[in-house]
């Protein structure tokens, strides 16, 4: 049956689906990416259309959740146009429809693009920010000002959307920043969710073992100033979450290091240029980009999605104690953030 959902060998729905539209962005953050990084040409990125017809057979596959991510989505051409597209696919009979498109930023173009992003049924977004210090920010992403992305996510909320804030844990970079981060998130009415860095792609001479900061070390810090109630709540995603008693908010953690998050897995990556990854910390892949391109008809693409589900793989392998092994040699903006 054409139709018939996709489910992986280990009987887990695939109904999330996260998009590169582009492996470009407007910071060169020290964690992710060589300051004088080397793009992929153009012509190897998947063109808008060929962005929706891939998006649009994976909604026709049970794919319920939609995020776009980069590089920086925001700053390739046209891509609201992308986004207006996608939103056809919201509000559509029970079972056929799409139930969230959202995004994944730095925040950078968001005092541009957040009217139109709660026009296209964006209702909530994640904002990378791992500091409130402007020097600080400058020096982790390297071209970035903090006023420009405090003044989007301002932006966003007066759109309506709801703004999670991602950060990552890093090591003598934020950490006496614990607090501060939980006050503002708290009192700006945002989420906030810690991630432990990954070990993807050369960063230019950067050591992430330096920069790693467990996230077992930091709910210690936590506990010691709110009283922490683990949440039973999952999503099918990597994040397990925390209330804070004292204050009602709920803090994300998401381990890929110190916790293996894989058992509920509910989602694939597509890159830039149409590769399909079916887990972030394996190398198999999938080429979407050629039966994409081979016909008008999607039925080869069908198959090929198929085909490369059925060899997703129980869970990932990132570890940073076994030298070159366990870790990835592409990049996080590559895959998508």
């Amino acid at each position: 049956m054409i139709n018939a959902p996709l489910i992986d060998p280990f009987a887990r729905p695939i109904s999330y689906l996260r998009v590169s539209v582009t492996d470009r962005c407007d910071f060169r953050c020290t964690y992710c990416m060589a300051e004088h990084m080397q793009f992929l040409p153009k012509a190897e990125l998947l063109t808008l259309e060929e962005l929706d017809r891939l998006c649009s057979a994976f909604v026709g596959l049970g794919v319920r959740k939609l995020r776009i991510t980069g590089g920086e989505p925001l700053v390739r051409r046209n891509i609201m146009g992308f986004f207006r597209a996608m939103s056809r696919h919201l509000n559509q009979p029970a079972g056929q429809e799409l139930e969230e498109l959202t995004l994944t930023t730095n925040g950078s173009q968001l005092a541009r693009f957040a009217d139109e992003l709660a026009d296209c049924g964006v209702k909530r977004i994640n904002v990378s920010l791992d500091t409130l210090d402007p020097d600080r920010f400058a020096a982790i992403t390297r071209w970035g000002r903090l006023p420009q992305v405090l003044e989007g996510i301002e932006a966003a909320k007066k759109a309506g959307l709801r703004v999670k804030i991602n950060t990552v844990a890093l090591k003598g970079f934020n950490e006496d920043e614990l607090y501060r981060l939980v006050d503002w998130c708290g009192e700006q009415g945002h989420d906030l969710t810690f991630i432990e860095v990954m070990p993807m792609g050369d960063i230019g001479g950067e050591d992430r073992l330096d920069q790693y900061w467990p996230l077992s070390d930091l709910q210690k810090r936590l506990a010691e100033r709110f009283t922490l109630m683990p949440l039973a709540e999952r999503t099918g995603g990597p994040a397990r979450y925390l209330r804070l008693m004292e204050t009602g908010q709920k803090i994300g953690l998401i381990t890929p290091l110190t916790h293996n998050f894989c058992e509920s897995c509910n989602r694939v990556r597509v890159t830039c240029t149409g590769e399909l990854f079916m887990c972030l910390g394996q190398e198999d892949r999938a080429d979407l980009r050629a039966p994409l391109r081979a016909s008008e008809d999607d039925a080869q693409l069908v198959d090929a999605i198929r085909e490369a589900i059925s060899r997703k793989p129980k869970g990932h392998d990132f570890d940073y104690s076994r030298g070159v092994h366990g870790k990835m040699t592409r990049h996080m903006s590559h895959t998508g953030g």
